[in-house]
């Protein structure tokens, strides 16, 4: 009877048939979930890439603070998130979540900003992985390769992998994982044991280096380094034990790469003197590590780095392309895509049509940018700061909208669970994270002309973020239809495999 009445309280939820509508349990343990977060992080993508421009755009030498700042705000996030995770197992995670507490509508917004924001990232890697690539042909091989080809034959082989098992692409994450960052922690020991003229300052620590107008836009920089560790939930159903692992990982992401961004950027300072690092990261921009690395500990080191920074990039661009399968993959469980999406391979368990579709986007995306590049073999400019600056900022832009949103859920979810007394530490850290969030949201859209280079008066300073904006828009206004003509289809967006499971329990007692 308690399974009939709990079946009865969702009205409409259609029945699932078949396995194939469930992703496979018990395969990744807490390992595998942390590398396969932590990959999207790319730490090495960061030190080289990230950092020097932070320093060079912003003229902020406080950047390892910013990061301990923002770790902060993303553990007073993950309190409510984390809590969350413990009721609800859905690989759409943020919409799932979102859902939930802001109903169903409010969910298949927060799902299509999430395919957007995420399919963005991805494909925004590509930019720069082709270019590297392309140097690297160039510098050891004598070879002239446009990086476009090496960006599409990445996407092809991104794809095959999303065919694959988890726990294979966890192998393939953590090896080319633990090889980066143990390269960057040689790098923070030699800078430290070799300082510049200024020794082993901590002004960068020092909160008057954050004075300035610059500090808001440099917190937009740099949180997305931290992209990856949210992505924990959307691998709950993969895992024996969700409501332990997921909270334990995204405690151990989050501290993790506070703590290694922070002394990794600090050393940078140590390396050039905390009065030397915004003149070098302008010269030097992303050579600026390089460069470092080649003094202190020679050509050869410097060139497997130069190695390790591809690998890097690649096992970011696998780890994104996981994360927007699952997406996908929960969508079309959902009737937010065509129920294709909602169908996993029946030999590996993997979502396959979501992999599909995302490796679509990339080719389709690389292939316009080839095509639009005058010039390509070298320019970096239509690879570089267009593909990955443009798609990545929009990706962070939606990444952390849907973390605001997510923070206000944690508070009505339980609120109306009528557990606000038991849970309200944990709704106060939420109300924090989210007020933050917003802030720094706010500066997104403010400063976006910044932060992909364009000038003040330019269009790209409002078309950009504009498509996170239409996003929440079609999303909604999606919502609203499914509520209005397919009421069974929004009754069950954010239960998942739950309503599956519900249907099935029906079946079985009736």
């Amino acid at each position: 009877m308690a399974t009939e009445s709990s079946s009865k309280s969702r009205p409409g939820i259609s029945t699932f048939k078949g396995q194939d509508r469930a992703l496979r349990a018990g395969r990744l343990g807490t390992g595998g979930l942390l590398l396969s977060v932590l990959a999207a992080t790319a730490p090495l993508m960061v030190v080289a890439g990230v950092m020097p421009t932070t320093f060079a755009v912003m003229g902020i030498v406080g950047q390892p603070l910013l990061y301990v700042v923002l770790g902060l705000v993303l553990v007073l996030f993950s309190v409510g998130y984390a809590e969350m995770s413990r009721h609800v197992h859905n690989a759409g995670a943020f919409y799932a979540y979102i859902s939930r507490g802001l109903g169903g509508t409010a969910g298949a917004s927060a799902a299509l900003v999430a395919l957007v924001a995420y399919n963005a990232l991805q494909v925004g890697i590509y930019g720069i992985f082709g270019f590297e690539v392309s140097g690297l042909f160039a510098t050891y091989a004598d070879l002239s390769v446009a990086w476009w080809i090496p960006a599409l034959v990445a996407a092809l082989v991104v794809g095959a992998l999303g065919w694959l098992k988890i726990d294979v692409n966890a192998r393939v994450l953590g090896v080319l994982l633990i090889v980066e960052v143990a390269l960057v922690v040689i790098f923070d020991i030699a800078a430290v044991a070799d300082p510049a003229a200024q020794g082993l300052s901590l002004h960068a620590f020092n909160p008057d280096t954050l004075s300035g107008a610059g500090v808001g836009t440099a917190l937009c920089f740099c949180i997305a380094a931290f992209l990856g560790f949210e992505q924990a939930p959307v691998y709950a159903e993969e895992t024996s034990r969700p409501h332990i692992l997921v909270p334990r990982v995204m405690f151990l992401a989050v501290g993790g790469v506070a703590v290694f961004f922070a002394l990794s950027s600090w050393a940078l300072t140590v390396a050039t003197g905390p009065s030397a690092i915004v003149a070098q990261s302008q010269k030097q921009s992303a050579g600026l590590l390089f460069g470092l690395t080649e003094s202190r500990l020679g050509g050869t080191f410097t060139d497997v780095l130069h190695v390790l920074f591809v690998t890097g990039m690649f096992a970011a661009m696998l780890s994104f392309h996981n994360v927007v399968a699952r997406y996908a993959f929960a969508m079309g469980r959902e009737g937010l895509l065509p129920a294709a999406f909602g169908r996993t391979n029946s030999a590996s368990g993997a979502p396959g049509t979501g992999s599909l579709l995302q490796t679509a986007v990339s080719v389709v995306v690389v292939a316009v940018f080839a095509v639009a590049d005058d010039k390509p073999t070298g320019d970096p400019t239509v690879p570089v700061l267009h593909l990955f600056t443009w798609f990545g900022n929009i990706g962070s832009l939606g990444v952390i909208v849907l973390m605001a949103a997510a923070s206000a859920s944690v508070i009505v979810f339980f609120v109306r669970r009528g557990a606000a007394g038991a849970q309200a530490w944990r709704l106060v850290t939420s109300a924090l994270a989210g007020i933050a969030l917003l802030v720094i949201a706010v500066y997104t859209v403010k400063d976006f002309d910044v932060l992909v280079g364009a000038g003040p008066g330019s269009s790209l300073s409002w078309v950009l973020p504009g498509i996170i904006g239409l996003a929440v828009l079609v999303g909604l206004a999606q919502g609203l239809l499914l509520r209005a003509r397919r009421p069974e289809a929004h009754a069950r967006i954010g239960l998942g495999n739950e309503a599956f499971q519900l249907e099935k329990a029906a079946g079985e007692t009736s």
